[in-house]
């Protein structure tokens, strides 16, 4: 017999699978959309955009929504919310109505990083090992699962709305399994007010972590299937995305041992360069094997910057756990549907190669700010 807190963890595992096979469907199916609607890159990019500002309009109704209730609630409610405005995206839609929902996808996916996220933290604190990377080492699983089946759907020609339903139909088995075994009453008495103003210097820097990893891991979901399709001139352009992510998935799955063996500060260096280089490649020799160690590269590089950062942000004192994941997944969530677009508009003015070297500066950013974190902290023990 399971004790509670490992069905507990079982639980919120196929949340975090399923949040990940319906990100991972949606972002290897990006090239179908932009053929399908004759999209520029400056054209994808500007539909791209309303991602990151639906995210923004989105904050007071997450910081509501995180505060008012237990996370377990929202959760089950964005998911749904997540199923439908993915499955709406294959319904041969005009502009306007892609753009909707995209907005609805966008409010919907924040939500669920946050409660997800809180839950984790929560359930950690019933393990005496971390156990925080695996959660995200699942949510790469199920992009793996969601690229392998968009491979299969591909190969054999099945329409991109045949695609959706099946996830959709998928995705409703699990959320109604599941919702029972999530952490209940796990709303803060103290601290869970949410209140817009300036956070303190250490979740700004966390912040701001996260949104570099975004604009990396964003950008990469989105447009490593077109630079394999239009650069590399692959047909199947999602063979990419499969090794991008078999690569994180890989390393998220050992990030909790290799964080008590090697500590964090040592590893953030390690995946700032691992990015950096792994762009230069995949920009220097823009053929089907360089390009592929190069994702490789970027893939095992931005695997722990996710987990690491949410564990230090559980250590901040001045809000709730679910209140400081609603402030950090802002600027996750701004930088996730933020590198997408920029990398489309740089694409069009420059090439979409010249535009891949935006991930080499993001990727840069987490030796000096990982570096003033670590000073924070040890001058607050």
């Amino acid at each position: 017999m399971l004790s509670t807190p490992q069905k507990q963890r079982i639980a919120l595992s196929a949340y975090f699978l399923l949040s990940g096979i319906c990100f991972s469907s949606w972002a290897s199916r990006i090239p179908t959309l932009k053929t399908n609607y004759n999209l520029s890159e400056e054209d994808l990019g500007n539909l791209l955009m309303i991602m990151p500002a639906s995210a923004i309009i989105g904050i007071p109704l997450s910081g509501w929504l995180v505060a008012k209730f237990d996370s377990r609630t929202p959760l089950q409610i964005a998911s749904v919310a997540f199923l439908i405005s993915l499955f709406s995206l294959s319904w041969n839609l005009s502009i306007f109505g892609i753009a909707i929902a995209l907005v609805l996808f966008s409010v919907a996916l924040r939500i669920i990083n946050i409660a997800i996220n809180t839950q984790s933290l929560a359930i950690q604190e019933k393990f005496e090992k971390k156990i925080v990377g695996s959660f995200h080492g699942v949510w790469s699983i199920g992009g793996i699962l969601g690229v392998l089946f968009s491979t299969v759907m591909l190969k054999y020609n099945i329409s991109i709305f045949w695609h959706f339903l099946f996830i959709a139909i998928f995705g409703c088995l699990i959320i109604l399994s599941m919702f029972p075994f999530l952490i209940k009453n796990d709303r803060a008495k103290v601290g869970a007010k949410f209140k817009l103003g300036k956070p303190s210097k250490y979740i700004t820097l966390l912040g701001f972590m996260v949104f570099f990893a975004a604009i990396c891991e964003g950008g990469m979901y989105d447009w490593n299937g077109v630079y394999l399709k239009e650069v590399v001139k692959q047909e199947v352009f999602t063979y990419g995305y499969l090794l991008l992510m078999i690569c994180m998935t890989a390393s998220r799955l050992t990030i909790d041992k290799l964080m008590e063996r090697f500590g964090m500060q040592k590893l953030y260096i390690t995946g700032s360069l691992m990015v950096m280089l792994g762009v230069l490649i995949a920009v220097v020799f823009p053929t089907l094997y360089p390009v592929l160690l190069g994702f490789c590269m970027i893939g095992f590089g931005i695997s722990g910057l996710y987990p690491m950062t949410f564990i230090l942000a559980g250590k901040s004192k001045k809000y709730s756990i679910a209140i400081v994941m609603s402030i950090i997944s802002t600027y996750s969530t701004v930088g996730m549907f933020l590198g997408p677009p920029l990398i489309g508009y740089l694409a069009h003015a420059f090439g979409l190669q010249k535009a891949f070297i935006t991930f080499i500066i993001a990727g840069f950013m987490f030796i000096p700010l990982s570096k003033m974190v670590f000073s924070h902290l040890k001058k607050s023990v």
